[in-house]
């Protein structure tokens, strides 16, 4: 059967095939950056990013989403005049906040790096982002273009020729400059980021050239500037509000973690260490199914947006209810073979003993999170972005609170953050579900969603589990067991959830 190149089924699986890919180049780039600059390095790189994703958020990730979502609607109403404008309009939003940030940022980056990070060393990086941001922004507001009108395929391709370009020019300008200090080595992983964001954002700019060339005139009338700008507003604020906020608390969580447990009694290399494990290879590790996830929720909300904007509100319930379905069947088992094998990998491949002990808390609180993203996104497509604002800036707080009143206990540590992430990740993806079954009248599919693929994955954690010590005590190799308990683990899944009716097509079926 030939699949429809704008349905969802064909967009999901062509941003999982890239999305898996890329996690597993990322994969393999960790392995070799953790090897070349060590855990502090990587809990010094840590630092950065929240400073990256908060600048981000402000100057991008709201334009991205009005992108996205205006784009499906007038596509969907045949106005293709209103969606060049949208994202021409974007493009001159993100120019403005840009320049405004990168004067702040110039001149605070010494108090930035000194007293909001805590560390000295990430001064350089914080400068090199500021190229980085905006070769981000424009890369991500072509991106949403593309996925708004149901093109996946040219910022899927882009995609993944960019996580090779990182690769390649973050190792080759390491292995080059190498051995420098710790502020020198972590500022040339951010020029390699700069690298690679500089092809994207000129790939993508040149691809939407070249689609409006072959595109043809433009149809509809054109949008008012202050209806435009209302539009665009409408949706930007509050999920660009949402982003900061929440990239706010996850940059405070990623302050605080390594000095509250200093203050418990940890010496500064030894904090700093555990930070990078915990963030640079655990949850990386976990977060494999999010190839899944985000491909899923970056198709999603367009198709929502053109059936709100159609009025199919019969077809809105369909399609959250797949995707609910689809998240379940996919990330619970995958989740569970990681946790059979993930601290083994941690060990081959990372050089690190200390992956392994985080990886059973964590993995509740990843999969907590998928829903919630599921469902934040199934409420940005139905336009109720400030309900799905309002859950998450709570469960950030909740989030916080946690990391600050337990991270400092000793004897507890790094499992504040870790129960912290399990509470208000569960939370929020129950706010969201409740949220918007009751908007738009949906029915709950309990055994379909959660109880059957969540029996299976039990029944192939524990013969997983039994299967690789039996492997482990034969005497047979790490890798070798890993790839056994794999191929096993995924036959007795499906198996599992054959016998229980429930057929894993209906799930991402448009």
């Amino acid at each position: 059967m030939k699949l429809d190149r704008t349905s969802m089924l064909y967009g999901t699986l062509v941003l999982t095939i890239t999305g898996i890919i890329s996690q597993i180049l990322g994969f393999v780039y960790r392995i070799f950056l953790s090897r070349l600059i060590g855990a502090e390095n990587m809990g010094l790189y840590q630092l950065v990013l929240p400073v990256y994703g908060c600048v981000l958020s402000i100057v991008s990730v709201g334009l991205s989403v009005s992108v996205s979502r205006l784009s499906a609607e007038y596509q969907a109403l045949g106005n293709t005049r209103a969606v060049r404008q949208v994202l021409r309009k974007s493009l001159f939003y993100l120019a403005l906040l840009f320049l405004l940030i990168s004067c702040v940022t110039v001149l605070m980056y010494d108090p930035i790096s000194v007293h909001l990070l805590g560390d000295a060393r990430t001064q350089m990086s914080i400068l090199l982002l500021l190229p980085c941001i905006l070769l981000t922004g424009i890369e991500n507001i072509h991106k949403h273009y593309f996925y708004g009108t149901g093109q996946v395929r040219p910022p899927a391709l882009v995609e993944l020729a960019e996580q090779l370009v990182r690769m390649f020019a973050v190792l080759a300008l390491l292995v080059f400059f190498l051995p420098q200090n710790n502020e020198v080595a972590v500022g040339l992983m951010v020029l390699g980021m700069v690298i690679c964001e500089l092809f994207s954002a000129l790939a993508l700019s040149f691809l939407f050239r070249r689609r409006l060339k072959s595109g043809g005139t433009c149809k509809g009338d054109p949008l008012p500037s202050a209806a435009l700008r209302r539009s665009i507003g409408k949706i930007a604020l509050p999920v660009g509000i949402n982003s900061l906020i929440g990239n706010l608390m996850s940059s405070a969580n990623a302050v605080l973690i390594p000095q509250l447990l200093v203050a418990a009694g940890w010496s500064i290399s030894e904090a700093m260490a555990s930070f990078g494990v915990l963030f640079g290879m655990a949850l990386p590790m976990l977060c494999l199914p999010f190839a899944f996830i985000g491909a899923l929720c970056t198709v999603l909300v367009p198709k929502l947006a053109q059936s709100a904007a159609l009025g199919r509100t019969e077809e809105i319930s369909q399609r959250v209810s797949k995707a609910l379905l689809s998240t379940s069947v996919l990330v619970m088992p995958v989740l569970a073979i990681l946790l059979i094998v993930g601290p083994t990998l941690g060990q081959v491949l990372f050089l690190e003993p200390m992956v392994g002990d985080y990886l059973p808390a964590l993995s509740i609180g990843v999969l907590f999170s998928c829903y919630q993203s599921v469902l934040g996104n199934a409420l940005y497509g139905i336009g109720r972005q400030n309900a799905a604002t309002v859950c998450s800036l709570v469960c950030d707080a909740v989030q916080l609170a946690f990391t600050y009143f337990g991270t400092s206990i000793p004897g507890v540590g790094l499992y504040g953050f870790i129960a912290g992430f399990v509470v208000s990740s569960a939370a929020g993806a129950v706010f969201n579900a409740v949220y918007f079954m009751r908007v738009t009248g949906m029915r709950p599919c309990y055994f379909t969603w959660i109880v059957s693929p969540g029996l299976s994955t039990i029944l192939t954690f524990l013969c997983g589990r039994l299967l690789f010590q039996v492997l482990q005590d034969r005497g047979l190799a790490p890798m070798p067991s890993v790839l056994a308990v794999l191929l096993f683990g995924v036959i007795l899944y499906l198996s599992a959830l054959y016998t229980q009716g429930v057929r894993t097509e209906s799930g991402i079926r448009p």
